[in-house]
């Protein structure tokens, strides 16, 4: 059984993976700014819900505190959480890029750093994973997702950066970076959007879940410092225009 922290667990990909690692029997906390989804996914789960603000270094901190002292350490962190605030850049505010990479990126450090110093502290170096949400976005984008696209380049770089300080504690620092996932029930999707992707569909929370499972077990330690893609082949595509 694992001790498995994850951030921005009350929807999306973050509430697949609570479901993923909860099925599995491992023990799962999530925290999330949205409380009544994050208690929706507690009880449905049978997982520890604790709400939080990422961007507010202290309450971050509290709840990882709060799991190593409760649990006795912490196995898997897992960094989901993620805004994009897509705008013009004739539109963005400073304040509103500073908020996506606090959000996406720095919740990262400070996650990883807790564990780091836990780790320190009390000598433990058997078993540990962080796991960062990537996106296929941090090598290729659209027009008015710079602080999102900045954000995601952080990520590819902070984690093959803690996969080389973090080896002493034989912590595993690995990224995935999704494609096109179906998170958004009111979002239809037309048979163009699956045939666009070479594996022929749109992907679903439950492939970005599988492989935090597979980067998650205790065999696959070899993995290491890597952004693993999952996008159904988009970004192998050669695209000209019609």
């Amino acid at each position: 059984m694992k001790r498995v922290f994850i951030t921005g667990g009350a929807h999306g990909l973050g509430q697949a993976m609570v479901e993923a690692f909860a099925a599995q029997g491992n023990k799962v906390a999530f925290c999330d700014i949205n409380e009544a989804g994050g208690e929706d996914v507690a009880a449905a789960t049978g997982t520890l819900f604790m709400p939080c603000d990422v961007c507010d270094k202290d309450a971050l901190e509290r709840c990882l505190q709060r799991l190593a002292d409760e649990w006795g350490d912490i196995d898997v962190v897992i960094n989901n959480v993620g805004v994009g605030n897509f705008k013009p850049i004739t539109e963005v505010t400073v304040e509103d890029f500073d908020r996506v990479i606090a959000t996406n990126l720095r919740s990262a450090f400070i996650t990883s750093r807790f564990l780091a110093r836990h780790r320190e502290s009390n000598g433990n170096t058997a078993y540990g994973r962080i796991v960062n949400l990537c996106s296929s976005r941090y090598l290729m984008s659209e027009p008015g997702t710079e602080g999102y696209a900045a954000s995601k380049g952080g990520i590819y770089s902070l984690t093959h950066a803690l996969s080389i300080s973090l080896a002493p504690y034989r912590i595993t620092v690995n990224a995935i970076a999704p494609g096109w996932i179906h998170v958004n029930e009111d979002e239809v999707l037309r048979p163009e959007d699956h045939d666009f992707h070479p594996s022929r569909r749109v992907g679903e929370p439950g492939d970005i879940a599988r492989m935090a499972l597979f980067l998650c077990e205790e065999k696959n330690d070899f993995v290491n410092g890597q952004t693993i893609t999952v996008d159904g082949g988009v970004t192998r595509k050669m695209i000209y225009p019609e």
